[in-house]
């Protein structure tokens, strides 16, 4: 027979053909690889049963007994075990001993839902059983409906139930422990009451601390959704007043330019060019703050990333602002901006933007502004003030809603500690004054 081609794959895994090309010293064609999908196969087959056994497993728990099913199983088994272990007293005289055993074992199958009637059940079984002076394993029962109560019901039922099995011990250790033993007998067995009393108390406190966490846990929770309401509200304040500040101010701006465009174009065209090109610069500025403000700003923009919040170091773009809407404004400055931190200097631009929209809407024509601002480590003091033309003005509008007018800025110097004072001015014009204090904790 002729050999077969190199690399020819033999007819099939341990065929004779194959076993021969390895007898005869001839090299065997190399084996075809394993199909690439056994290893997902195997994969699979384990995810698979890995799903079964979870199933199954969820299964065993909903078929899990009740508790009441549980302590009738418990009872049934103890009383089973202990006529075992008892089984040659119980071959002599069956009757009474299978009766008191079942009078101190059974009602241990309502332990758990009638702690104090189990163990009251048990306790007279158990005087019972000393009058009729039987001594069986059962009395072990005594101990387990101790720690029940002990679990389940409060301290001073616990140890009622204690002294009552403390009196069922003394009357067992003089009835039928030996003379000279009934001390140490009396202590074992006192012993083995108050393990039982200990344990179930220990248990309850046990079950109290876990009640106590998952209450404490939900509090927690409802206080943290709480928390995140007041947060989003406060926020949402936050948000109203600081727009109201800028698009009001800028608005009330190109209002002016654009009044001072249409009284200038007959006899200056040149000047109504002008404020209406300010008009455009003072929009621009308008959206570009509103932006920048909801975080909306996109990269194209013209330095986009270049824009801190304002402070007192742009209060003179806000006076030339304002002086080119036709309100001739006075700034000055005193002390050292950079010592006040940058919250507050925020405060303090968006008070003195206030007071000049304010000055820009309700003064009459002609009127002259001024701006101080005097700033220390301590505190920042600024005024501003208008000559009102030689004219006391109506006060502002202070608006229903917080955030807006005057309120809106009493909120704002409330915030660092400080005092906000408007009001009309003796020779006419309207002042208003503030005072942030900067070691309040806001200011930190």
């Amino acid at each position: 027979m002729n050999p077969r081609p190199p690399g020819t794959l033999s007819p099939a895994p341990g065929s004779q053909a194959a076993a021969a090309d390895v007898v005869g010293g001839r090299s065997a064609a190399p084996a075809e690889p394993a199909p690439r999908g056994t290893a997902g196969a195997r994969v699979r087959a384990a995810l698979a049963a890995a799903r079964t056994r979870v199933s199954w497993l969820q299964g065993r728990r909903h078929l899990a007994l009740s508790p009441w099913a549980v302590d009738v199983c418990f009872a049934v088994g103890l009383f089973v075990l202990l006529g075992a272990l008892s089984h040659a007293a119980v071959r002599e005289n069956p009757v009474p001993l299978l009766t008191a055993q079942a009078g101190l074992v059974l009602p241990l199958a309502w332990r758990r839902r009638a702690p104090l009637v189990a163990f009251g059940c048990v306790a007279a079984a158990a005087l019972g059983q000393w009058l009729a002076d039987q001594r069986l394993p059962a009395d072990l029962a005594l101990l387990i409906a101790l720690y029940t109560v002990a679990a389940n019901r409060d301290r001073a039922r616990a140890l009622g139930a204690f002294a009552v099995l403390e009196g069922g011990i003394l009357l067992a250790t003089v009835r039928w422990s030996p003379a000279d033993h009934r001390v140490g007998t009396f202590v074992s067995l006192s012993g083995l009451a108050v393990a039982a009393l200990v344990i179930g108390s220990n248990m309850r406190g046990r079950r109290e601390h876990m009640a106590f966490l998952e209450d404490r846990a939900v509090r927690l929770e409802r206080e943290r959704d709480q928390q995140a309401q007041l947060a989003v509200a406060g926020e949402r304040a936050r948000i109203a007043r600081e727009m109201h500040d800028f698009v009001t101010h800028n608005l009330s701006v190109m209002v002016a330019l654009a009044d001072g465009a249409v009284f200038a174009q007959p006899t200056a065209p040149e000047r109504a060019s002008a404020a209406m090109q300010q008009v455009g610069v003072t929009g621009r500025q308008a959206i570009t703050d509103m932006r920048r403000f909801l975080g909306v700003l996109r990269d194209d923009e013209p330095d986009a990333l270049r824009h801190p919040q304002p402070g007192i170091g742009q209060l003179a773009g806000l006076a030339g602002q304002v002086r080119a809407a036709g309100l001739p404004t006075r700034l000055v400055i005193t002390g050292e901006p950079s010592v006040v931190p940058a919250a507050a200097q925020l405060t303090a631009y968006r008070l003195v933007q206030e007071a000049l929209t304010n000055t820009l809407k309700h003064a009459p024509a002609g009127t002259r502004a001024e701006v101080r601002v005097a700033c220390t480590t301590a505190a920042v003091t600024l005024s501003v003030a208008d000559d009102g033309n030689g004219t006391v003005p109506p006060p502002p509008a202070t608006g229903g809603a917080s955030g807006h007018g005057l309120p809106g800025m009493r909120e704002r110097a409330a915030a660092y500690g400080g005092r906000l004072t408007a009001g009309p001015q003796p020779g006419g014009g309207w002042r208003v004054e503030a005072v942030l204090t900067l070691t309040t904790p806001e200011a930190m």
